[in-house]
């Protein structure tokens, strides 16, 4: 019996916050605690951008972030309340906490007005995620979509694939023209000049067949007649790439596509030229 009551005040030893021991264990145990808690919070924020549509993404993103720092702070103060040791410094720092906070807030003054401005971002919402931006930026004007919004920081991505990483506190005061509603990023036309003695309408259901076979009918936005010359009619073709790496490939393939289909189906038919693509 008294080895086992030994053994129990051996192990409640161990296990004392007092204990270098025991205070690494209390640690292991609080970091385990704040990762799952971290990520029970974005597999919720997960599930309820999944379910419900209409829930403002950029404000759930920024939300989760904020959260999440929090739960760090707070197993921080928890685990420091905890130990001994550190309760102790900490009580002995308190007196020279005022001074502290002023050094703290000059050196940290962008990194707290980024998040200050990030904060205003959420509230006011000049611009959300997936919004598409044009901005000022040391190499000229630039394009780009709004790809995440963190606590300090603003990522546009731009139609080449370039990340625009900008401060919270610049991207909430300089003018930006948001074109979400008008601008397509990898655009492309293809112009067709045809015999104006071919059956228009039958070249513009093929040549929107051949680009739809190649991007989806998504992707296309149509075939249209754009000029009538004394000899020919003018075609353009509209659709968009899939991305911009992948524009030239598919404009080169779509040239040799449709040259070849053109000539099978012989639309120009009765023409003394065929037709031709650019």
């Amino acid at each position: 019996m008294n080895d086992l009551k030994l053994g129990e005040h051996d192990v409640l030893s161990t296990l004392s916050p007092n204990s270098l021991i025991g205070a690494l264990i209390y640690l292991v145990v609080f970091v385990i605690a704040a990762m799952l808690m971290s990520r029970g919070l974005r597999t919720a924020v997960h599930v309820a951008m999944t379910r419900h549509a209409h829930i403002d993404r950029t404000t759930i993103s920024f939300v989760q972030q904020l959260a999440s720092a929090f739960i760090w702070v707070l197993m921080l103060i928890l685990y420091a309340h905890l130990i001994p040791v550190l309760r102790a410094m900490g009580t002995a720092l308190l007196a020279g906490a005022s001074i502290a906070s002023v050094v703290i807030g000059l050196a940290a003054q962008s990194t707290l007005g980024n998040l200050v401005a990030g904060v205003a971002i959420t509230i006011y919402r000049p611009f959300r995620l997936g919004d598409t931006l044009q901005m000022a930026s040391p190499t000229g004007t630039e394009i780009g979509t709004v790809e995440m919004i963190s606590l300090g920081y603003t990522t546009l991505r731009t139609p080449d694939a370039r990340l625009i990483v900008l401060p919270n506190s610049i991207a909430a005061s300089q003018v930006m023209i948001n074109l979400s509603q008008t601008f397509t990023p990898w655009q492309m036309s293809i112009t067709i000049r045809i015999s104006r003695a071919a059956d228009l309408e039958a070249a513009r259901r093929l040549a929107i067949n051949v680009a739809a076979a190649a991007v989806g009918e998504k992707a296309v936005s149509g075939c249209y007649l754009v000029r009538m010359e004394p000899s020919a009619a003018v075609l353009e073709l509209r659709l968009k790439a899939p991305d911009a790496a992948s524009r030239d490939a598919l404009r080169s393939t779509l040239l040799e596509t449709l040259a070849q289909r053109f000539a099978q189906a012989e639309t120009g038919a009765g023409a003394t030229e065929p037709a031709s693509f650019s």
